[in-house]
């Protein structure tokens, strides 16, 4: 990895394509650089001019009086790649380039492109960009940026009472909305310490920054604006790097929709990619999705605030002066998946000792208006969160006048002081900059949106316990199971499309399936099958062609003796209408599998992140009922366990309608084995399909009813196809 120190902390710059010209983006990010008290030694290069904006100008960087740490390139896109081997060639270290007009103008760009990786690589420099804005180190007061976030007229670059002593970074791919949330978090008084644009990432992606930061130790929550991920072991060992440092990394993903997909292609040339692949990938390292700008804003303002003492669990108290406030924020509460519990006797009589009779002690506590200006807010958060059912407390408040949080200011730091437990704070008015000042002076977190208080408690919650889980378990090591060289051997002798009854002897040398089924290939081995295996079965057409059965009709259930043969004979005209030139190689028979919830389990493969886990509810109706959860494999009992409590109808897994609780520790065995048959298999493997999955009640195991599995040979020829 090149020195990013010499990108982010540099002690000279070279600003090549530096002009006098403050109405164009040359010249306004040399007056950008100047606005701020910048320590190093400046150097602008232009070919055309003996000075730039007051400074001596030199006609190259060949002949500046010692190598620059860092060369900012602005000029033309045809001209990066030589001057970039100019830098090279004169030890420049670090170039942060600034143009536009590469791969995402096409194939001659993407050249282009290319060229500044070779170079970066071939002098070991630290290069950002291109198609970025640039960036900012807050603490360095460097600025080299043409967003007009850091003009000088924009305001300062620090806040002048900070909340809390922690620092964010921002790292974003996006040069513009990199530089917004910045903008917009200036009103909060957050300390920022890089704010980092990487544009198309020729060489340097925001997981190097991002690693760099936790090294150099400053950085305590990460907003990171994401559109793709180019280097996908990259960003999971960065991830869990951060996780284990218990350094936030708050995400906005760019592109989720079908069309925010096709603008990100257009916009760095970047691939978004499946959004459920990346957020099982978020899930699996413990990275918080924020939906919008305010959202990242308010996650960072609760850690920032609150990181050393996040909530154990998920009871919130809530105190409060308006009654419907306090209502609005237990909505918020629930909408979040928090809990708002009735307190304890001894607390409720506590508060009860100071609140007027109309108001409440229950929880929303109603302390009324009057309790609240005799006693201060600081007073009933304090007794609330001394109450052993409330993990965490929100405090509801009108911060439109400061006088009042004045006059309660040395209760509400000794509050801070003693409280083990989190406090919130929510305005249902626009704050005061004073109430804003005094509640970050303190080092409480303020937020003007009853769900983005509950949203940040949520989030903090499940953070704190995901990373515990982590830590207090050992690294996971996946060790191949003791049939992977069997396995490995059979698929490479078999085709791109393996059927049930071909896909089933791999499947259960893992351990799944093991179903008593016959395969036969005539009406006559058919009945004999069926009476056989005795009471109903079901009768499946087998053929790579047809590798969805009952869409083609190619499949009876409750099939008996006497109708055996006619079974045979419907389900093959069936198959033979709906794929004519289908290749058909006999049929399964299968004993019908008891009742229970049906549920597909399957392996995909994403082209980002590889082979990836899925569960779904609904078998054949999976896609219509929408409720499916990713997860990258393999995956311990822990994890699946977690993996089946995401299903938003996990509910069903109870008892349900009469049904008996579920066997859900036989389906979570089953996703372990079945992820680790597909990490074993990754190189072979692209798909395996397991539909449906009857999961039985509790004790009762699973059936899997259907299996298929399609070879990575396939994938790559449609691929090669569709190219083509």
């Amino acid at each position: 990895m090149p020195d990013i120190g010499k990108l982010l902390w540099p002690k000279s710059i070279a600003v090549v394509g530096a002009s006098s010209d403050v109405q164009g983006l040359r010249g306004r990010i040399l007056e950008t650089i100047l606005s701020h008290p910048f320590a190093g030694k400046i150097y602008p290069v232009s070919r055309g001019a003996n000075e730039v904006q007051a400074l001596k100008a030199y006609s190259s960087v060949d002949v500046l009086p010692e190598p620059a740490d860092l060369a900012i390139l602005i000029i033309p896109a045809q001209y990066i790649a030589s001057e970039l081997e100019r830098c090279g060639r004169r030890r420049i270290k670090a170039a942060v380039i600034l143009s536009s007009g590469f791969a995402e103008e096409g194939e001659a760009g993407a050249r282009m492109q290319n060229d500044i990786a070779v170079i970066a690589r071939r002098y070991d420099m630290a290069v950002s960009g291109p198609n970025s804005e640039g960036f900012a180190n807050i603490a360095a007061a460097l600025c080299p940026t043409f967003s007009p976030a850091m003009d000088k007229s924009a305001g300062p670059i620090e806040p002048a009472r900070a909340l809390g002593t922690g620092q964010v970074s921002v790292i974003s791919q996006s040069g513009g909305l990199g530089f917004a949330v910045f903008d917009r978090a200036r009103p909060r008084n957050l300390k920022f310490r890089h704010i980092v644009t990487t544009g198309n990432e020729a060489a340097l992606q925001a997981s190097d920054f991002i690693d760099y930061m936790l090294d150099e130790g400053m950085t305590d929550v990460f907003l990171l604006l994401l559109e793709d991920v180019k280097s996908p072991e990259t960003f999971k060992r960065v991830a869990e790097k951060a996780l284990r440092a218990g350094k936030p990394i708050i995400v906005g993903k760019i592109g989720r929709s079908e069309v925010g997909s096709r603008a990100v292609a257009s916009h760095t040339a970047a691939l978004a990619g499946s959004n459920a692949a990346y957020r099982a990938i978020f899930d699996h390292y413990g990275v918080i999705e924020a939906q919008e700008l305010d959202d990242m804003i308010d996650l960072a303002v609760g850690f920032l605030a609150c990181g050393d003492s996040m909530p154990a669990g998920k009871r919130i108290g809530i105190c409060t002066a308006s009654g419907g406030a306090g209502v609005w924020m237990a909505d918020a509460c629930a909408a979040a998946g928090l809990e708002v519990p009735v307190l304890d006797d001894a607390t409720r009589k506590s508060i009860d000792e100071y609140i007027p009779s109309y108001g409440t002690s229950q929880n929303p506590v109603d302390c009324t208006a009057q309790g609240v200006h005799k006693m201060g807010y600081a007073t009933f958060a304090h007794i609330v969160a001394q109450s052993p059912r409330i993990d965490a407390i929100a405090v509801v408040v009108t911060a439109r006048r400061s006088a009042f949080l004045e006059h309660d200011l040395p209760k509400l730091k000794s509050l801070k002081k003693d409280s083990r437990k989190p406090i919130f704070m929510w305005t249902y008015t626009l704050p005061a900059e004073r109430s804003v000042e005094i509640l970050n002076e303190v080092g409480y977190p303020l937020f003007t949106g009853s769900f983005g208080c509950a949203r940040t408690m949520r989030a903090m919650v499940d953070y704190r316990a995901f990373r515990e889980r982590t830590l207090n378990k050992p690294r996971a090591r996946s060790t191949p199971h003791p049939a992977r060289a069997k396995v490995h051997a059979l698929l490479a002798a078999s085709g791109a499309v393996l059927t049930e009854y071909q896909a089933r002897p791999l499947l259960e040398a893992y351990g799944i399936g093991g179903n008593v089924y016959t395969f036969a290939r005539s009406a006559a081995e058919v009945e004999a099958a069926v009476k056989a295996l005795g009471g109903a079965v079901a009768v499946k057409v087998q053929s790579g062609d047809i590798p969805h059965k009952t869409e083609a009709g190619a499949v009876s259930l409750n099939v008996s003796p006497e109708n055996a043969r006619a079974a045979y004979e419907r389900v093959l005209e069936n198959a033979k209408r709906f794929a004519p030139a289908a290749k058909i190689e006999g049929v399964v028979v299968q004993p019908m599998a008891p009742p229970g919830r049906e549920v597909i389990v399957g392996i995909s493969r994403d082209k980002c992140w590889g082979s990836l886990l899925m569960l779904g509810l609904g078998g054949v109706l999976v896609e219509a009922l929408n409720d499916a959860v990713l997860a990258p494999v393999p995956l311990d009992r822990e994890a699946a366990l977690a993996l089946i409590s995401r299903l938003k109808c996990n509910v069903m897994f109870g008892p349900y309608r009469g049904m008996q609780p579920a066997d859900i520790e036989a389906l979570a065995d089953l996703i372990v084995k079945l992820s680790q048959f597909a990490s074993d298999h990754a190189d072979d493997i692209a798909e395996v399909d397991l539909n449906p999955v009857i999961v039985h009640g509790k004790g009762d195991g699973v059936s899997v009813a259907d299996a298929l599995i399609l070879k990575r040979t396939l994938q790559q020829a449609e691929r090669r196809t569709a190219a083509g």
